[in-house]
């Protein structure tokens, strides 16, 4: 299984307090993925006035693979973001801010390599 074990466990249980997914602080880099796509479809669905059935007609995902997401249950696969933000015309996966969990380590440099090596 890609992802090993780690996907064992369900994003909203990577959570500081899991009962308040979304909204909880969490460690995990990919569970905070999972975390702003499920706010940023949530937000969706309040500003278009769509319930779940109405959003699983039209992308093609099932009803609920949508409530499993937006609960923080399930990994949610690329084809299930893509039809999402297809079918509600809005992105779904966090573009940017998502690096934060590197700030502390140290970078590779991207400078030239020394004489005689390769990248």
């Amino acid at each position: 299984m890609v992802g090993g074990m780690a996907r064992k466990t369900a994003p909203r249980d990577l959570a500081r307090d899991p009962e308040s997914w979304p909204d909880s602080a969490v460690d995990d880099i990919a569970a905070r993925v999972v975390q702003a796509i499920a706010r940023a479809l949530a937000l969706a669905l309040e500003r278009e006035k769509r319930s779940l059935r109405q959003v699983s007609t039209g992308s093609g995902v099932n009803r609920q693979a949508i409530a499993d997401l937006l609960a923080g249950r399930c990994w949610p696969d690329v084809v299930t973001v893509a039809r999402l933000e297809d079918f509600l015309a809005v992105p779904l996966y966090p573009r940017d801010g998502m690096r934060s969990t590197h700030q502390n380590r140290p970078s590779r440099s991207q400078g030239n390599p020394p004489q005689g090596t390769t990248k």
